[in-house]
């Protein structure tokens, strides 16, 4: 088991920043990589950004790439998500995930193991 964390969420205006932690615990070392997705009210839950351990790989969703940023501590225990050019869109709860192994898809929900409960972001216009 991996249990996840997540803190920094909050209620900020749009062009403001935001950055988004993600602590781990237990068995972080054999973790093949860490995700943030992100759920607005009556959406599916979408990928957001992942980091990838091996190199630190990152990947990121169309509509985040350029404002937001996913980066890891130096162990495999915690990640964050700085994000900046907060838009009203970018209003959601952000979930963190770990994936135990290679699947292939690292944008797909599924081939993460471990799920955090959630932080609420909220950008006002």
């Amino acid at each position: 088991q991996v249990p996840l964390v997540e803190s920094g969420g909050g209620v900020v205006q749009t062009g403001d920043s935001l950055r988004l932690s993600c602590a781990a615990s237990g068995r972080t070392a054999s973790t093949y990589a860490m995700a943030w997705f992100r759920q607005a009210p009556g959406k599916e839950r979408d990928f957001v950004a992942a980091i990838v351990w091996t190199g630190r790989t990152t990947r990121y969703a169309d509509s985040v790439q350029g404002r937001f940023t996913i980066s890891g501590g130096p162990a495999r225990s915690t990640v964050y998500l700085q994000m900046n050019s907060l838009k009203p869109e970018d209003t959601a709860v952000y979930f963190c995930a770990a994936a135990s192994r290679f699947r292939g898809a690292i944008k797909a929900a599924t081939s993460y193991d471990y799920w955090g409960q959630g932080t609420q972001v909220t950008v006002s216009s």
